[in-house]
């Protein structure tokens, strides 16, 4: 075989084996690929992760696993701009509660019409807005979070989103955004997710009708009191596990809590 087409095989095998890396994958409804994985068989349960982070959170974090033994189809997705999905710099891409559009075309796409969801951390954002925008959402967890998001000046969103494109002007969240640098997340997409992270007014949280439990690490409060968005949502409760911010979601005690609230 002469070199240049030797060069070129070699090209379009390393191309097929780069893509299948990000299998499965989904054409979301602007066209970005968005990268799931399901373990299990029976009720569905989404599993939306935090900020600087992707679906892995949660194949390290107990509760997938007791989700699936216990009888769920467990789909976790890295939600655009993170881990295996696509990655687009446009603010387009971000507006206009696009993370939201995605999980709702993933669950059309795969044929589900009722569904639970477990939000942790910006997941959990996610989730309280989700729940204003699809009915077929049946039971909800929020982890790791309070109230706050609910004001769109919320300071904490604000200065991340600075620390992030103005070098220097947040010392305290330094070591986030060069945690973020290290482990190779995009700091461009991270700050769209900042800039057009859904709000959910404290009229909407009050209009909750499905069971939700609140869930947060006794030792965490870097996303303010817990109780706050508890008061806000009719009906739910508040359940307290060991841990801080970042390994409360991976202790036992987190699923236990998880399992038991979605089999009642």
């Amino acid at each position: 075989m002469k070199p240049f087409l030797l060069v070129i095989c070699l090209l379009a095998i390393f191309a097929v084996r780069a893509q299948s890396t990000r299998d499965p994958l989904f054409i979301s409804f602007d066209g970005t690929k968005i990268h799931y994985d399901i373990i299990g068989e029976g009720k569905p349960v989404v599993l939306l992760h935090g900020f600087i982070s992707t679906s892995e959170s949660w194949k390290r974090a107990p509760v997938r696993q007791a989700l699936a033994d216990a009888g769920f189809k467990v789909i976790t997705l890295d939600l655009r701009g993170n881990g295996l999905s696509d990655k687009p710099h446009e603010a387009e891409a971000y507006n206009n509660n696009a993370e939201l559009k995605d999980v709702m075309a993933l669950v059309q796409y795969l044929g589900i019409t009722s569904y639970d969801v477990v939000g942790y951390s910006r997941g959990a954002i996610l989730t309280a807005k989700l729940l204003t925008m699809d009915k077929e959402v049946r039971r909800a967890v929020m982890g790791g979070i309070s109230v706050d998001f609910s004001d769109p000046n919320w300071i904490r969103r604000k200065n991340f989103h600075e620390a992030l494109t103005k070098p220097g002007s947040h010392p305290e969240l330094q070591p986030a955004v060069d945690n973020a640098k290290k482990a190779g997340a995009d700091t461009v997409v991270l700050a769209r997710l900042q800039e057009f992270q859904p709000v959910t007014s404290l009229a909407d949280l009050g209009k909750i009708k499905i069971p939700v439990i609140v869930v947060n690490g006794d030792q965490d409060k870097d996303n303010g009191d817990p109780q706050t968005l508890v008061d806000a949502i009719p009906g739910s409760k508040l359940v307290i596990v060991p841990g801080n911010h970042g390994g409360a979601m991976r202790t036992p005690e987190f699923s236990k809590a998880v399992v038991e609230f979605l089999t009642k």
